[in-house]
C-alpha cells in the first residue's frame, strides 16, 4: 500500500468520534499516582541511604550475609529511579494541559519534584513544537534525530549523555542562574541553548516572552535556593558525600531510562525535510503489550506514544482503553495499526539494523529496510 493511498484511507475525525469521551483529565488519578510516586521513591532512596529498613528486613528474615544485603540495596536503588522516574515523568503530562484540567498540579509538581530534581517545567514547554506537523522532525523540534538514517554509534552517544547531565544541570541552575539577570550575550546564550529538555543538541530554543520569563525566574529561582541549600549542607557535615554520590547514580538512572524510552518513541527516519500527519504517525510507536513491563520503563502512558501523536490533550490514564477502542473500529487497513510494535528492542534493534544499512549498505537495503519496519 502506497503512501498516498493509506494518507486517504486515514480519517482523523473518525478517530476522533471513536474517542471523544475520552479527553476529561481526572484529577485525583494525577494526584494519587504522582504523590505514590514520589512517595515510594523517597522510601526507597532513604533504604539505600540510611540502611535502617534493610537493616530491619535482614533482622526479620534472618539472614545476615552480605551478599543479600548488596541485593536488598541493589533492589531499593532500582525501586528509586523507577519510581522517581514515573513522578518526574508527569511533566509530560503538564506540558498538555489545558487551563484548569488538574488545578494546582502543575505548582505542586514543580515544588516537590521540577526544583529539587533540577527540572522545572519551563524547561519542557518545548515539546509543543515536537507536535507541530510543520516543526516535526525538522531543525524545529528538538525532540528528533535522525537515529535511523545515522551512524549507529550515535544511539550509544545519546544515552551516554546521561551521565553528564547532571552536573550540567547543577551548572545550569547554581551558576548560569544568576548571570541572566543582566542583559548581555550569555543571558541569550543560555535562554536559547540551555533551557531546553531536547535530545538534539544543536536546537535553538525561541526566547521567551516577558510572561514567560517570569515563571521561568520563579522556577530557576527555587532551583537556585534549593541547590545551594543542599551545597551549604553538604559543606557543613549534614549530608554526607555518599549521599551525593547515590543522588548522581540515582539521576543517571532516570536519565537512562528516560533515554532508552526516547530512543523507543520514534522509528527516527526523517532527516530534516516536513513530512505530513500520517508519517509523522507512522514514525511513532505504541507498545500496547506487556503491560507491566511497559509501564516501567515508559509509565504515564508514553508506551502508546503514537496514539499520543495522534492525540496530544488526552490524557494518560485513558490512552490504553482509547487505543483498545481505535483497534477494535478502525477499518483493517488503518495507518494506526502499523504504529503497534512487539516490543522496545523490537524497535531499537530495527533503528540500529537501518543505521548500519544506512552507513554501510546500499540503497536498496535502506529501501527494504524501511519498507519492513513500517509493516512491522
Amino acid at each position: 500500500m502506497n503512501r498516498a493511498h493509506r494518507a486517504e484511507d486515514f480519517s482523523l475525525t473518525q478517530a476522533r468520534k471513536i474517542v471523544a469521551d475520552l479527553f476529561r483529565h481526572r484529577p485525583w488519578i494525577y494526584w494519587t499516582d504522582w504523590l505514590v510516586s514520589l512517595v515510594v521513591g523517597m522510601v526507597a532512596f532513604g533504604a539505600v541511604h540510611r540502611g535502617h529498613l534493610i537493616a530491619w528486613i535482614q533482622s526479620s528474615i534472618g539472614w545476615h550475609h552480605p551478599a543479600f544485603r548488596w541485593a536488598l540495596v541493589v533492589m531499593f536503588f532500582g525501586i528509586s529511579c523507577v519510581a522517581f522516574y514515573r513522578a518526574v515523568l508527569f511533566i509530560h503530562e503538564i506540558v498538555h494541559f489545558r487551563p484548569g484540567s488538574v488545578p494546582g498540579f502543575t505548582l505542586a509538581w514543580n515544588l516537590f519534584t521540577g526544583i529539587p530534581f533540577l527540572l522545572p517545567s519551563f524547561l519542557y514547554r518545548t515539546h509543543a513544537h515536537h507536535h507541530m506537523r510543520k516543526h516535526y522532525a525538522t531543525r524545529e523540534d528538538g525532540e528528533y534525530l535522525p537515529l535511523a538514517r545515522s551512524h549507529p554509534v550515535h544511539v550509544f552517544l545519546y544515552l551516554a549523555q546521561s551521565f553528564i547531565l547532571p552536573p550540567l544541570a547543577v551548572i545550569r541552575f547554581l551558576v548560569l542562574t544568576p548571570l541572566t539577570w543582566w542583559e548581555g550575550p550569555l543571558r541569550h546564550w543560555v535562554f536559547r541553548h540551555a533551557s531546553s529538555m531536547v535530545i538534539n543538541p544543536r536546537y535553538v530554543r525561541p526566547e521567551p516572552t516577558g510572561k514567560e520569563l517570569r515563571w521561568w525566574r520563579l522556577q530557576e529561582a527555587g532551583c537556585f535556593v534549593y541547590g545551594w541549600t543542599l551545597c551549604g549542607l553538604l559543606v557543613a557535615g549534614v549530608l554526607p558525600l555518599k549521599w551525593l554520590l547515590q543522588v548522581y547514580l540515582t539521576a543517571v538512572g532516570v536519565l537512562m531510562l528516560n533515554a532508552i524510552r526516547t530512543v523507543g518513541a520514534h522509528r527516527y527516519r526523517f532527516t530534516g525535510h516536513e513530512v505530513s500527519f500520517v508519517d509523522q504517525l507512522l514514525d511513532s510507536v505504541n507498545y500496547p503489550n506487556n503491560w507491566l513491563l511497559g509501564e516501567l520503563w515508559a509509565p504515564v502512558g508514553l508506551r502508546y506514544h503514537a496514539l499520543h501523536h495522534l492525540f496530544p490533550s488526552l490524557p494518560y490514564h485513558n490512552l490504553g482503553r482509547a487505543h483498545r477502542r481505535l483497534m477494535e473500529q478502525l477499518p483493517p487497513d488503518s495507518p494506526y495499526r502499523q504504529t503497534i510494535s512487539p516490543g522496545l528492542w523490537a524497535t531499537v534493534s530495527q533503528i540500529l539494523r537501518e543505521a548500519w544499512q544506512s552507513t554501510y549498505g546500499s540503497t536498496e537495503q535502506v529501501s527494504s529496510s524501511q519498507s519492513a519496519g513500517v509493516s512491522s
